[in-house]
């Protein structure tokens, strides 16, 4: 890529799709800085609060998401149309090299005008299973970067030489592991104290807080403090409960600082959204991974499974029910909580299938697409 250009990164909605771009961004910055990255991102809030302080620019496409009924539909088409003509003009004032879909809905538009414009086009896939809007856009695009080998199992064969393992992109300061006391300091806790944490990801999930607080007070928390990552929607009911059940515990919202976050961990309780895997695996974190249990393909279970079969995780379905949930969580956690050895062992293996180098694997993608020179060929899921 050694002409001036734009990348355009197009995705959003949540900080699954958007972190594993800024990570591709940061190493296009880096390896390519006559570069310039330009993100596509959605009208949601979480979009602005992530991109603004990365200092990478973006613009709010018009896009929504489909909804199953008459006038859902009718709103995403009226909004897909608007969006390409949004697009169109951003294709014609920056003439992009190169366009990378990070997934979801709002991928869709400029990956598919961009092969269609002869551009070269490529997706993020970083679950197991590719989801809807993945599958669509396969067809058009001339790469899928893949966090794990077991995508090629729920892939058409058509599309299977597209597939490139690079990993999640996770962001460089994962890769550069934090000193504990300062991030501890940073998050307001305990330099010396284990740290258990609980997080729903960017958006908090509820089914997940509402079984650690069922089970919480019954354990013997000796040693051990509480850092909980509950959604904004969801973080002051969620310290009430605390404060009800006399717990100490430190409840926020969400923090793009998850490096500090990792960096204290020692045993978390997580949904298993493809980003949290990669962060999970290459911070070395032991976890008990609920996978979100409202989509209809399981695509969080397809990456608990991988995470777990190896021996990094403890994989508990949710059963959407508090209770249930918490008779089921409540003995795994007190087993990990004192087993010291047991969460060495879970560490040790979650490090062997983290990738801290799959955002610059991306890029060189994008350079193999633009027909620049690359290090050396991205290995293939076969």
């Amino acid at each position: 890529m050694s002409e001036r250009g734009t990348i355009l990164l197009a995705g959003g909605g949540t900080g699954g799709h958007l972190y594993p771009g800024i990570s591709v961004a940061q190493a296009l910055a880096e390896a390519c800085p006559e570069v310039a990255p330009l993100f596509l991102c959605t009208n949601r809030e979480i979009d602005a609060i992530i991109l603004k302080p990365t200092g990478f620019q973006f613009m709010v496409q018009p896009i929504v998401p489909p909804q199953r009924n008459i006038g859902g539909l009718l709103r995403f088409w009226r909004s897909w149309r608007e969006t390409k003509d949004m697009v169109r003009q951003v294709f014609s004032s920056t003439q992009p090299r190169a366009v990378l879909g990070l997934g979801g809905y709002a991928a869709g538009v400029a990956v598919k005008l961009a092969a269609l414009s002869g551009l070269p086009a490529a997706i993020l896939n970083p679950d197991v299973i590719p989801g809807r809007a993945n599958q669509y856009l396969m067809k058009y695009v001339s790469a899928v970067c893949c966090q794990f080998e077991a995508t090629s199992a729920h892939v058409s064969r058509e599309h299977r030489p597209k597939l490139r393992l690079t990993g999640c992109p996770v962001r460089r300061e994962f890769a550069m592991p934090r000193e504990r006391a300062q991030a501890a300091a940073r998050l307001g806790l305990h330099p010396n104290l284990l740290t258990l944490v609980i997080t729903g990801a960017s958006q908090g999930a509820a089914t997940v807080n509402e079984a650690v607080l069922a089970v919480v007070s019954s354990l013997k928390l000796h040693g051990w403090q509480i850092l909980h990552l509950a959604g904004r929607d969801h973080a002051g009911s969620v310290a009430q409960a605390y404060r009800e059940r006399a717990l100490p515990a430190t409840v926020i919202d969400f923090t793009p600082e998850m490096a500090d976050v990792w960096a204290v961990a020692d045993l978390a309780v997580s949904r298993a959204g493809a980003s949290t895997c990669a962060e999970l695996t290459v911070c070395g974190v032991p976890s008990i991974l609920m996978p979100y249990p409202y989509h209809k393909d399981m695509h969080q279970r397809a990456n608990a499974s991988v995470l777990a079969d190896a021996g990094a995780a403890v994989l508990l379905d949710d059963q959407k029910d508090a209770r249930r949930n918490a008779d089921r969580l409540r003995p795994v956690l007190e087993r990990l909580l004192y087993d010291a050895g047991r969460r060495a062992e879970m560490a040790a293996a979650a490090r062997t299938l983290g990738r801290p180098d799959a955002a610059r694997s991306v890029v060189e993608v994008l350079k193999e697409l633009t027909q620049m020179p690359s290090r050396s060929p991205m290995p293939k899921c076969v």
